[in-house]
């Protein structure tokens, strides 16, 4: 039987579908370091930053990951944020010189997972970006060029394609736009503060949540990772109850996956604080028949699920 790929010993993405926006503009530094969570300036033209786009209640609206161009500063963002984000953005133009175009028909992104961009051409546009705790690099070229640069790219690394991608995501625990990051969900409590949020920056949309939120050092919920002890199967949307007859609901499933590479049935999903415990042991349930259906046991993990080439 072959085994089943593992991206982290390489492998590429196609990430072409992802909205992606152009920024320019004499005010787009300091427009942008108003709108995300993360330092604008520390992005380059060989290296992308992540950051998020909140509510002014602190709540997500977009991950974005950021890269800088000579005259601008190119977004790209989850492929269901396109009718959305580009309004949201342009909703705080002011007086600013800003503009924000749409490029998301005209440029294409590959996702390569090696150590190094030796051997990638140097003709592209080549951005090192950490998407998925690993070091990586975006290749972006025109759409014309997406089919040519695919057949070229086949040729060196196996594909991950969009079922391996999502396989691989739940995996490494990252989370996503309509699973994990939602409307209700703070930065912090999807285990995006180190990657995304830079506190000695200045003030931006929804500053005031997540700089109240590190000082009292609590968050009402937590992403995490679960395994099922039983190998039943779990969904996305089951609920999560302290063991027993009590039924008292502290969390819920946002994605669940069959790891082939781990053996196991998996999920990640948010706890209430204060259940959050690695090690510790909880009923899930199909939330449209609570108490109809058969628990699923489940154990609660730290992310990602993989480290080092083992599992939790």
């Amino acid at each position: 039987m072959t085994a089943p790929l593992d991206p982290r010993d390489g492998a590429f993405f196609d990430l072409s579908a992802r909205t992606k926006l152009r920024v320019t503009g004499s005010d787009r530094l300091r427009f942008l370091n108003g709108q995300v969570t993360n330092d604008v300036g520390k992005a380059t033209p060989s290296s992308a930053i992540a950051a998020c786009v909140l509510s002014a209640k602190g709540r997500m609206n977009a991950h974005v990951f950021v890269s800088a161009e000579p005259d601008g500063f190119l977004l790209d963002a989850d492929p269901e944020l396109r009718e959305t984000l580009q309004p949201r953005l342009e909703r705080y133009v002011i007086a600013d010189d800003v503009q924000i175009e749409d490029l998301s028909d005209r440029l294409s992104i590959f996702h390569l997972l090696r150590s190094t961009a030796t051997g990638l051409p140097q003709d592209r546009r080549i951005i090192s970006a950490n998407r998925f705790r690993e070091a990586g690099w975006d290749l972006w070229i025109e759409s014309s060029q997406r089919d040519k640069v695919f057949q070229q790219l086949l040729a060196a690394l196996p594909f991950c394609d969009g079922a391996c991608a999502e396989l691989f995501r739940i995996e490494q625990g990252i989370p996503r736009c309509d699973r994990e990051l939602t409307e209700e969900i703070i930065p912090i409590e999807a285990d995006l503060e180190e990657s995304c949020v830079d506190y000695e920056k200045g003030c931006y949309i929804g500053q005031e949540v997540i700089s109240r939120m590190k000082m009292s050092g609590q968050r009402n919920k937590k992403l995490c990772g679960f395994v099922s002890l039983h190998n039943s199967p779990l969904g996305a949307g089951m609920k999560l109850f302290l063991m027993g007859d009590e039924k008292k609901e502290v969390g819920w499933i946002t994605s669940a996956t069959h790891s082939k590479r781990l053996g196991k049935e998996i999920a990640l999903g948010y706890l209430k604080r204060p259940f959050y415990r690695t090690g510790g042991e909880l009923d899930a349930l199909d939330s449209n028949n609570l108490f109809g259906s058969t628990a699923a046991r489940v154990r609660i993990v730290d992310l990602p699920f993989m480290r080092g080439g083992n599992g939790n």
